[in-house]
């Protein structure tokens, strides 16, 4: 391998796709097509980025199966940062046990992260926590690392352990200082930002405040019934409900759980349910039947109980109620929640990450951009959405390990 092509695999190691760009941009063989495309991934021009490494592949034909199985690894990359989900995983799996097969244990294991990192986007977290613990970051270079440790963090806050989180989120700041990568560190300051930054809203008695992760997670554990309205279950002393399903359930549970220990007027339960302002004798002979499935869905935390007016929670063993909302009040908050990341979305990759219909998904995205709150480039196919305001820089963890073993 000539000196260009190691003094660019080593700048763009070390964060700098410009250099790597002055050393290998007039260059069409097979390896300077590779890392041009890693340069443009790194520079945020995905689109370009994503041909030239699939070029690279090409090229480099199939006696140099460690080469094309690198390509692979670079272009599942490129499509994880820019959110096309629906990349063959196959493909990337295949390069994986090529890479291994040939000694390459660093682009194999991050090959393994980018799994991780794609079953976490989508929610599979009990198949990302497997994944990561057949994976011992001791053995790998600082940027993996770091790599490994805000894997570790992610599921951390997904699965509401702050403390695991921070500790995590410490680790990889230790790494990304020693891989000297700006990027890197700078994606590591945002995921730290994540907790410190609330993560729901706390209503009790007509009063509302916001709490951060670790206060969620003090919450979850304490003797209180909370009525969950972020993953919409309803939890008591490691009892719980899920309601996710059954959407006029969780309305009515949250309507009662924000009156607690008052009642709530029947005609009120019907409106927020129901969403009539109007009700009728065939509304309030659903409200029974609701109230009913309600009462059985909820018969192991608590009771409902008929008042004069209305109907009141009663728990069998918690000393108060609480309700946990989302910390934005906005009816597609889980579409603007992934929006937020500041990388680009297609629609298609939202329905998957949400487990909802594509069509679903476009109306919300609808929604929210008449309101400014979303705004979308391309057309067709190549449509992408996200919010106003968008980083500066690619997701730290491009490519950073891909220099050459040869």
């Amino acid at each position: 391998m000539d000196s260009l092509i190691t003094a660019a695999a080593r700048a763009l190691a070390a964060g700098d796709p410009l250099g790597a760009l002055n050393r290998v941009a007039l260059r069409d063989d097979p390896p300077a097509l590779a890392l041009r495309g890693i340069a443009m991934a790194q520079l945020g021009d995905f689109v370009r980025a994503k041909a030239l490494v699939r070029s690279a592949a090409r090229a480099f034909g199939a006696k140099e199966a460690v080469a094309r199985a690198r390509c692979v690894v670079a272009e599942a990359e490129i499509a994880l940062v820019s959110r096309d989900l629906g990349w063959p995983e196959k493909a990337l799996d295949a390069a994986r046990i090529t890479l291994e097969a040939h000694g390459d244990r660093v682009n194999a294991a991050h090959a393994r992260y980018l799994e991780i990192r794609r079953q976490l986007l989508i929610g599979h977290l009990d198949l990302a926590e497997r994944t990561l613990a057949g994976l011992d970051a001791s053995l790998f270079p600082p940027a993996l690392r770091a790599a490994h440790e805000l894997a570790v963090a992610g599921i951390a806050m997904r699965r509401l352990h702050a403390k695991t989180a921070h500790a995590a989120l410490t680790r990889a700041a230790q790494a990304a200082r020693l891989a000297a990568i700006p990027a890197l560190t700078a994606e590591v300051e945002n995921a730290s930002l994540a907790l410190h930054t609330p993560a729901a809203r706390q209503l009790a008695r007509g009063k509302e405040r916001l709490l951060l992760l670790e206060d969620v997670e003090a919450l979850l554990a304490s003797k209180a019934l909370v009525v969950d309205g972020c993953r919409r279950v309803m939890c008591n002393a490691g009892e719980m409900v899920w309601l996710a399903r059954r959407p006029v359930l969780f309305e009515l549970a949250s309507a009662l759980g924000e009156a607690w220990p008052d009642d709530v007027p029947r005609d009120a339960l019907i409106e927020r349910a129901f969403r009539a302002r109007h009700p009728d004798e065939s509304h309030r002979a659903r409200l029974r039947v609701e109230i009913g499935r309600l009462r059985k869905a909820l018969r192991m935390l608590a009771d409902v109980s008929a008042t004069t007016r209305g109907f009141t929670l009663e728990p069998h063993s918690a000393r108060e109620v609480v309700v946990l909302a989302p910390p934005v009040e906005e009816k597609h908050a889980d579409v603007l929640a992934f929006l937020i990341d500041g990388e680009s979305w297609s629609s298609s990759a939202l329905a998957l990450a949400l487990g909802a219909s594509q069509r679903n998904v476009q109306r919300a995205l609808d929604a929210l951009a008449a309101t400014g709150k979303v705004q979308s480039f391309g057309r067709g196919r190549a449509r992408r959405w996200m919010t106003p305001l968008m980083p500066g820089f690619a997701t730290a963890l491009l490519l950073p390990a891909s220099l050459p073993n040869d």
